[in-house]
């Protein structure tokens, strides 16, 4: 079974013709030389520059051979009577009718003869259009051939993303999508998403008329992160199961990356060098320095920027070990081109990423790689969101490409992307506690990478909003510099239980910080 899974994966079998394999040969258009398309831009502006990323609509065709990972894309299908009631119907009335113009109030697909993949989520062709309804799933196991019983996918996804009316906001590639889920290595999935209407928590009958619609174009994105770098495709990485204009779009054509193997290709290398000061090219970590070394990297980096007070006391946490996108085995050339940054990080926002906590620690790169994928090919941003990821464990990991020292504007907190960083611990804790590991390497990378701007994680700082539905655009609001998600938009994120943390990520971060 392992074996086969391999030649999967390595020589592309496609799926049945509803199903279609994103080819990041097709979704890619020509592109200056990535290290030659860097630029700095203010917060206000900032993403102002961005180029669009690989288009999501250019998903469909066969992924080339040795490009690790792939996402199917299939189309939602009004659900029958007798299919949204559990039976297994497939000629029955229309559950309801359709309003002209509008999408039926029911969708879903149940397929058992997909390619193995171990995250989905749901996108729609509106990024401004909301999904006011219920998404649920359930998957077979490729390791024990058995469906799970119905999972909740997070449909309130619009507040992570780049900021209004910016470049990467305005790409006609950017697509409204759920939350991702990690499910795991599977190859059968049932997806049904229900329109929202005011009777159900009452236990009345569903009226058509009382029903929100949904989101025209919706679609199950099935994504498989591919082989871990430098694993035997045959490897069987197992279920997933555990506890708990500076910037230009990449290539038609692209040159195939070889994470960790082999040559480094032109994007590969470009994001390498972008951690050049930290690490030597091609490295997959970044390691951890002492107080004293990481003082004195300081002063190299930014010494000319320093004041006098900072001279004199620097207060930066000691440099943890990071994890670099060579090392989690990331496609560089699924992004797009040259990288674009803000002033300064003053903020630090932290994130849950609302995939469930169903993964291994050893399984967290393949993780990200799938949310890097599906942000990207999926919901058509320029590179993953998050300026870093830290995992159940408490290993940290680079996210959107352009160095970790340096001020990457992100995609992570819609109205507060300039002037800020994100960083997204793996999993969802809405209600489960996030590890005393994963705290604390939150901590540890705040007390460095807002240290390298004298920011104390225990006080506070302005930042304008470029706009959401807590602040008005162009209101300068006063926020912890440790802050969470929801402190800049109306959103569950990180989850109340994460979120509860945040004090003791503050106190433990300025002690790092020897404050």
């Amino acid at each position: 079974m392992s074996k086969i899974r391999g030649m999967r994966r390595r020589y592309g079998f496609l799926a049945s013709s509803i199903g279609v394999t994103s080819a990041a040969a097709l979704a890619l258009t020509p592109a200056l030389p990535a290290a030659a398309a860097t630029t700095t831009v203010s917060s206000a502006s900032a993403a102002l520059v961005a180029a669009p990323p690989a288009p999501a609509a250019k998903r469909a065709g066969t992924e080339a051979a040795d490009v690790p990972g792939s996402t199917q894309s299939l189309p939602l299908v009004p659900l029958t009577e007798g299919r949204a009631r559990g039976r297994t119907l497939t000629t029955a009335r229309t559950l309801a009718t359709t309003p002209a113009g509008g999408a039926a109030p029911e969708q879903g697909l149940r397929r058992a003869d997909v390619r193995h993949f171990s995250l989905l989520g749901v996108v729609w062709d509106n990024p401004d259009t909301e999904l006011h309804g219920s998404v649920q799933v359930r998957t077979r196991s490729v390791v024990t051939g058995t469906w799970s019983g119905w999972q909740t996918v997070e449909t309130h996804n619009a507040d992570h993303g780049a900021d209004p009316g910016t470049a990467e906001r305005a790409t006609r590639h950017v697509r409204g999508a759920t939350a991702p889920l990690w499910v795991g290595d599977c190859d059968g999935v049932d997806v049904r998403v229900r329109a929202d209407t005011g009777d159900r928590d009452q236990g009345a009958a569903t009226d058509p008329l009382l029903q929100l619609p949904l989101p025209s174009g919706l679609r199950l994105e099935l994504v498989d992160p591919g082989d871990d770098p430098g694993d035997d495709p045959g490897d069987d990485p197992g279920d997933g199961s555990g506890d708990g204009s500076g910037d230009e779009p990449a290539p038609a054509n692209p040159e195939p990356d070889q994470p960790r193997t082999g040559e480094l290709s032109e994007a590969a290398a470009a994001a390498s060098a972008a951690n050049a000061d930290l690490a030597p090219i091609g490295a997959t970590e970044i390691p951890a320095l002492d107080r004293e070394d990481t003082e004195r990297e300081l002063f190299a980096l930014r010494g000319a920027e320093l004041t006098e007070r900072q001279r004199a006391e620097p207060h930066i946490g000691p440099r943890p070990k990071i994890v670099t996108r060579r090392g989690w085995g990331a496609d560089e050339s699924l992004r797009a081109r040259g990288f674009v940054y803000t002033k300064k990080d003053k903020v630090a926002f932290v994130h849950h990423t609302a995939t469930g906590n169903n993964y291994t620690c050893s399984e967290a790169p393949s993780v990200i790689r799938s949310i890097y994928r599906y942000h990207v090919l999926s919901m058509g941003w320029r590179d993953i969101g998050y300026n870093f990821l830290v995992d159940k464990c408490g290993t940290i990991y680079e996210g959107r490409a352009g160095g970790v020292a340096k001020p990457v504007l992100g995609a992570h907190t819609m109205g507060f992307n300039g002037n800020s960083v994100g960083i997204a611990v793996i999993g969802t804790y809405s209600r489960s506690k996030p590890s005393s590991a994963a705290v604390d390497a939150v901590a540890r990378l705040a007390a460095w990478k807002l240290g390298l701007y004298g920011m104390n994680p225990r006080g506070k700082t302005y930042l304008k909003s470029a706009g959401g539905n807590l602040y008005q655009k162009g209101k300068n609001v006063r926020l912890n510099v440790i802050s969470g998600h929801r402190d800049g938009f109306a959103t569950d994120c990180p989850g109340a239980k994460l979120y509860g943390k945040l004090g003791t990520a503050r106190k433990t971060a300025a002690r790092y910080q020897g404050r």
